[in-house]
């Protein structure tokens, strides 16, 4: 680590504000990705005869515990509990007893049904619970945005550090295209693009990162034009170091502070495309759970105003967390500082 990024580690573990919201935004991310420890309609551990038996990460037929048929064993079935406590056995459930795509069959009201003590955020219209479809929601958009961020910003940097490196005509070139690109409306080529093909995460994603790789080549380019004539650039060169060693060892270190500070809202802007899509009907395949389905579903159901207060809050709080963090991170990477 850099004597740089150092000094602004030291300098980000001072904003009281910017630390609260990383551990909080840790710990919601924590959550999304054990989800199923949390939200499911599968016990966690089930104890028959002396032996321990997770139906969360594995799937056990109904003959396992006595039953007769060779399928997944339902849980929820009072033969199967009856079964399971005969032997002296136990199930350790989750704290909400619904995954995200479990109906209630149990409602005495139409769907979708207001907040119970069952359902703590009430059901959709297709009697599911919006607790859990928060949460699994969450997981896709924190894990969708966090690979796409990741790979848009190896994108940018390399294309961005080789323009500034060289400059002349490749930098030239390269700014040109870029130009071009920037004025493409984004959203709606990508709405063309998901249009044309069968839904699915890995098309959305090549799709996305087709038009937002762009986010880091200007930021990563001024740092590599302002850096490539500095001392030890030129002794390095002298040297007989490769273009290469010069680029990704030399520079790039003292050049990614100010990119790191911009990731939370490329993260941010992620999020907010991908419900975007999503509300739209152009995003995720209808069986995934999203925020923007989510929020779709309230838009079509005015009578049922905790669909889409649920999502509303549950973005907010999410893309908050990441503006005061990336904001946070900008003053910690500030130059002038």
């Amino acid at each position: 680590m850099s004597p740089l990024i150092q000094q602004a580690v030291q300098r980000l573990r001072k904003n009281r504000l910017g630390m609260g919201c990383i551990i909080i935004f840790f710990l919601i991310f924590i959550l999304s990705m054990a989800v199923e420890l949390v939200a499911n309609d599968k016990p966690i551990m089930v104890s028959y005869q002396n032996h321990w038996y997770f139906p969360v990460f594995k799937q056990y037929p109904e003959t396992t515990f006595g039953g007769v048929f060779e399928t997944e064993t339902d849980y929820k079935d009072p033969v199967v509990q009856q079964l399971i406590h005969q032997h002296d056995g136990w199930m350790l459930n989750p704290l909400i007893a619904f995954s995200y795509d479990t109906p209630n069959l149990q409602l005495a009201v139409p769907v979708p049904s207001p907040p119970t003590a069952q359902n703590w955020l009430g059901t959709d219209d297709q009697g599911r619970d919006v607790l859990a479809r928060v949460l699994y929601g969450l997981r896709i958009s924190l894990l969708f945005g966090l690979c796409l961020t990741f790979a848009s910003a190896i994108l940018g940097i390399i294309v961005g550090a080789i323009q500034g490196y060289y400059g002349g005509w490749i930098d030239l070139s390269g700014q040109r295209i870029l130009e071009v690109w920037g004025g493409l409306p984004q959203l709606f080529m990508v709405i063309i693009l998901v249009s044309m093909f069968t839904p699915n995460v890995y098309w959305l994603f090549l799709i996305m990162l087709f038009f937002g790789w762009t986010a880091l080549v200007g930021l990563v380019r001024a740092e590599f034009l302002r850096a490539r004539n500095f001392d030890y650039v030129r002794a390095a060169r002298a040297l007989g170091t490769p273009d290469h060693r010069i680029i990704f060892r030399h520079i790039l270190p003292n050049a990614l502070s100010s990119s790191l500070s911009q990731l939370p809202f490329i993260l941010t802007a992620n999020i907010t495309a991908l419900t975007a899509l999503d509300f739209l009907g152009y995003g995720l395949p209808p069986d995934v759970p999203s925020l923007g389905e989510l929020l779709e579903q309230g838009k079509n159901n005015l009578n049922a105003p905790w669909l889409a207060l649920s999502g509303f809050f549950s973005l907010a709080i999410v893309l908050s967390l990441l503006i005061y963090i990336g904001e946070a991170l900008r003053d910690a990477f500030d130059p002038k500082r």
